[in-house]
């Protein structure tokens, strides 16, 4: 019996976009069935198919494409076009005229010398969908600058939450330690688009959708901006700790660390009953959530001399009996050996002729009970489609 076919099956992508937010974009939409014709400039490609070491092998023993190429470009077909070229940007607009969606992230209004821009293409396409992703938006005073995930997670306020406290060893603002900014983008890119594939098909017209990484940052900086247009207080860095609930951070063992989530009285009181230390539950310094966040600082010199003599796998087991929530502080290695991982079939592995062992990459996460998600083609080759997507043109 054959598979059933992915929900977007019959959905064509025009992928002009590159490094990661419109890739990441784009592969969730080839995960769940489109199909996504990825251009690339002849000769180099994508720019993260050079973003290493670690790079690939290929069977002839040279070095391949980066692994930073992979994470973000599986299930699609690789065209190598210039589009700077009156005979790309020709070919571009004819794929144009089939597709149902097009990617870009070029800088504002980068594509309009090329008759590739939103304008151009919905002449020639009024269904068309088609997203810009750029790192300030399609206006403002920002506009023109181009836009990068380290300095967005600067800018956007997520570097002055993330890090050790002022005063404290190692303070400084800290990044994330992915590209975070990129990667939301990429998850709003995709709901806008889904969105609006939803409008063309009901009323025939596409739209222009606009997605600023900035903007992005900003709306992630979720509650910890509310906290500051309720309270007016500046948040601040608090290292692990968190800015609202307490005990809620990684505590030594013997072995490691284990994160402790507490989210309500009762866990609380739970966790003492679990450490052998039913007091703390009716400390009063410790009865209320409120309370524990002001006396954040005993609480978790207390918890972490009850937490230091045991084993990871002890704690844990004592959390879990008593409903605490709990979990360690993993390696990316420790990540893909979690039994959880492991039955759950994290790690999609597909073969690629010009390579010399199996390509890996992290499955989607998600999980569909009538039109699964399917990975039919690995991370494609610089350009092994061109002839076979421009030969269907007729160009």
């Amino acid at each position: 019996m054959t598979q059933p076919q992915g929900p977007l099956s019959g959905v064509r992508v025009l992928d002009l976009s590159r490094v990661l937010a419109g890739p990441w974009a784009t592969q969730m939409l080839a995960d769940l069935g489109a199909e996504v014709i990825k251009i690339e400039r002849p000769g180099t490609g994508d720019d993260t198919r050079a973003w290493g070491p670690p790079f690939t092998t290929r069977a002839d023993g040279t070095p391949g494409d980066a692994a930073y190429f992979l994470c973000a470009n599986r299930g699609k077909k690789s065209v190598a076009l210039d589009i700077a070229t009156p005979e790309g940007a020709a070919a571009v607009r004819a794929l144009a005229k089939t597709c149902d969606v097009v990617v870009e992230n070029f800088k504002t209004g980068g594509l309009r010398k090329y008759g590739l821009d939103h304008a151009g293409l919905a002449a020639i396409n009024p269904r068309l969908v088609y997203c810009s992703i750029t790192g300030f938006g399609q206006d403002g005073p920002n506009a023109h600058r181009a836009g990068y995930d380290y300095m967005i997670q600067a800018m956007g306020g997520l570097m002055s939450v993330t890090g050790q406290a002022d005063g404290t060893p190692g303070a400084e603002p800290m990044k994330v330690g992915v590209a975070v900014a990129d990667l939301f983008t990429g998850l709003y890119a995709s709901n806008a688009i889904l969105a609006a594939l939803l409008h063309a098909r009901a009323t025939g017209e596409g739209q222009a959708i606009d997605i600023a990484l900035f903007d992005v940052q900003a709306a992630m900086l979720a509650n910890q901006a509310t906290n500051f247009f309720v309270s007016g207080k500046v948040p601040t860095r608090m290292g692990n700790a968190h800015p609202n609930l307490a005990p809620y951070q990684p505590f030594p063992c013997t072995d490691g660390m284990v994160v402790i989530a507490v989210g309500n009285d009762g866990q609380f009181r739970a966790l003492g009953q679990a450490l052998g230390a039913a007091g703390l539950g009716t400390d009063p310094r410790f009865l209320t959530n409120a309370l524990r966040t002001e006396h954040r600082a005993a609480l978790s010199a207390e918890v972490s001399a009850l937490t230091a003599g045991l084993t990871m796998a002890a704690l844990m087991a004592a959390l879990e009996t008593g409903g605490v929530p709990c979990g360690p502080v993993n390696t990316v290695d420790q990540v893909f050996q979690e039994p959880q991982a492991v039955h759950r079939g994290l790690v999609v592995e597909q073969d690629r002729p010009d390579l010399a062992g199996p390509v890996r990459t992290v499955a989607s996460p998600i999980r569909m009970s009538r039109t699964p998600v399917r990975y039919d083609r690995p991370p494609p080759a610089l350009g092994q489609d061109t002839d076979a997507v421009l030969g269907d043109l007729k160009l």
